[in-house]
């Protein structure tokens, strides 16, 4: 009780907190510099040049794994953390923005899997900044392994474990300054499954951009979704939640999901308010086939 306290104190003084990191540049590098590095390219680690995504948003991950970063006059958010071995990248990119990484106040999460959290240790230690999470996270983000109800443990590595600072519930709003970031549940992929909205602005234009997790079902070997009535159950709700979410620009924690670097590189393509609702219709039919693939007897 009383650490959750400190950090909601912390939460509320940040408002207050001048931002001593310099400002990003004007011109932050552009989505068809990202795109024209990636194309061909999609691992965990492999570097990317960062890039604005709107208003105080910014690409800060690698090829294939999203980083999010936020400004705000208190300091700065980061969104996942991409594997231990892009930590370098990433710091590299926060600071060829402009910003220090030693302003990272917050570090928040989409699932505890290694491909996107993998690296929170090494930005925890080089930032000093607090992870929050959801309740159900926590236990796989202290210990570096999945969850035994995660439909992939047993089949993806473990990581360094983090200490999470404070957990964060369904529909809870995180105020930093201006910056209003809500939490939405969204677990199917993992357990701890979270998606992030908040608002951008550049002048009177104001997006809603959305990180959505990943909503793909996929699993270790010998895990059968059809064995698992309640979870599939958790992961339809799930659909039906990221589809009525507040959704103008959709990023996903791997990029390629949501097309986000083509998107990038043509602004004109980079809101659509029916991205939510595109990206869950297709996750549904997918987990139908994978469901009915399994209760397809062998030939």
């Amino acid at each position: 009780m009383f650490a959750r306290l400190a950090l909601l104190a912390a939460l509320a003084l940040a408002g207050c907190a001048a931002q001593t990191a310099p400002t990003a540049p004007a011109a932050a590098p552009s989505g068809k510099a990202l795109a024209s590095a990636c194309a061909n390219r999609d691992g965990w680690s492999d570097p990317a040049p960062p890039a604005k995504i709107f208003g105080n948003s910014y690409y800060v991950g690698t090829c294939g794994i999203s980083v999010v970063l936020i400004d705000t006059p208190a300091g700065l958010v980061l969104i996942d953390a991409a594997t231990e071995e892009a930590a370098p990248s990433i710091l590299a990119s926060i600071r060829a923005l402009g910003f220090d990484p030693k302003n990272v106040r917050f570090l928040l999460t989409s699932h505890e899997h290694l491909d996107h959290v993998g690296g929170l240790k090494a930005l925890q230690e080089a930032t000093g900044a607090r992870v929050i999470a959801r309740p159900e996270a926590v236990a796989a983000l202290t210990s570096g392994q999945p969850e035994a109800t995660d439909p992939q443990r047993g089949g993806i590595p473990p990581f360094r474990g983090v200490t999470v600072a404070r957990t964060v519930l369904d529909g809870e709003m995180l105020k930093i300054e201006k910056l209003r970031l809500t939490a939405h549940a969204t677990p199917g992929h993992t357990p701890g499954g979270t998606s992030w909205t908040w608002r951008s602005c550049e002048g009177t234009d104001c997006r809603t951009i959305a990180y959505v997790d990943s909503l793909s079902a996929v699993s270790a070997d010998g895990y059968r979704f059809v064995d698992h009535p309640d979870y599939v159950a958790t992961f339809r709700a799930t659909f039906a939640k990221v589809e009525a979410l507040p959704c103008e620009i959709l990023i996903t924690p791997h990029p390629g999901a949501s097309t986000l670097f083509a998107r990038l590189a043509d602004p004109a393509t980079l809101a659509n308010p029916e991205s939510c609702r595109a990206y869950a219709a297709g996750a549904r039919m997918r987990l139908a086939d994978r469901l009915a693939s399994e209760s397809t007897p062998p030939k």
